[in-house]
């Protein structure tokens, strides 16, 4: 007798910052026999992560490389600059860029933010993460623009953030391998765009569609007391054909 092998589990890749927890929650209601493993990969090596097959899907931040990649694009995330505690900017609720102006901006290397013109004074060296430029930004070097959910992941006591209400937001997406489009990777599909357990395309791949409980129509034949009525009235047609003056006998003479 040899024993069953587990289930390979979905490999589902996310970049720093991105939280999948609800999802990883219904995937774990929704498909208990196949497990979803988390790999957490930094946001430059998410597409090849997809494409070495290190993950089925991915959570990743555009833009990437979509050669050979689909991509839905899930949310927006809200652009903040964080600064020092005792920062001008702390006494208000949201900044402009144009605020930035007389600012020292860092600009990461593994930015997610696209540029159309970059604000403020440009630092003399780009920093290599984002998790970098926080560092300096503790160390009074400048300011950092970043999405708010990386300066949530490098959070410090000493520092803060201000929403930037005219800055390029970045998107997160879920993206897969084209050719791999599979159930599992379709079931995740449907989690991350809130479609229901009876959806057509959000179904459980491993279970089969529900059919309404409804009897058969069936044809039986007749019992005697259902034919009761139609044979009465036979007879009573019958007998109306033999009496004088009815309508069926209208000479009133008795047949022989």
């Amino acid at each position: 007798m040899t024993e069953a092998t587990a289930p390979r589990p979905f490999r589902l890749a996310y970049v720093p910052g991105v939280v999948p927890a609800k999802w990883v929650r219904i995937w774990g209601e929704r498909v208990a026999d196949t497990p979803l493993e988390l790999v957490a990969v930094e946001a430059a090596d998410a597409p090849a992560a997809l494409r070495e097959a290190r993950a089925d899907a991915a959570l990743l931040r555009l833009p990437v490389d979509r050669d050979g990649l689909s991509v839905i694009a899930l949310y927006e995330e809200v652009p903040v600059v964080v600064v020092p505690k005792d920062h001008v900017f702390t006494a208000a609720e949201e900044v402009a860029l144009a605020d930035l102006a007389d600012e020292v901006v860092l600009d990461p290397l593994d930015t997610p933010l696209v540029w159309d013109a970059f604000p403020g004074r440009a630092a003399q060296d780009r920093p290599a993460s984002v998790g970098d430029a926080i560092e300096l930004v503790a160390a009074g070097v400048g300011v950092v623009v970043v999405p708010m959910s990386l300066a949530r992941l490098h959070h410090r006591k000493d520092l803060t953030y201000r929403p930037v209400s005219d800055a390029p937001e970045s998107q997160v997406a879920l993206s897969w391998v084209e050719e791999h489009t599979t159930d599992l990777v379709e079931e995740f599909i449907g989690i991350v765009r809130g479609r229901t357990t009876n959806s057509s395309r959000g179904r459980n791949p491993h279970e089969t569609p529900k059919t309404k409980d409804r009897a058969p129509r069936t044809t039986q034949p007749r019992t005697a007391k259902q034919q009761a009525p139609k044979a009465g009235k036979a007879r009573a047609q019958e007998k109306r054909r033999g009496k004088p003056g009815s309508k069926a006998n209208p000479g009133g003479r008795k047949r022989r």
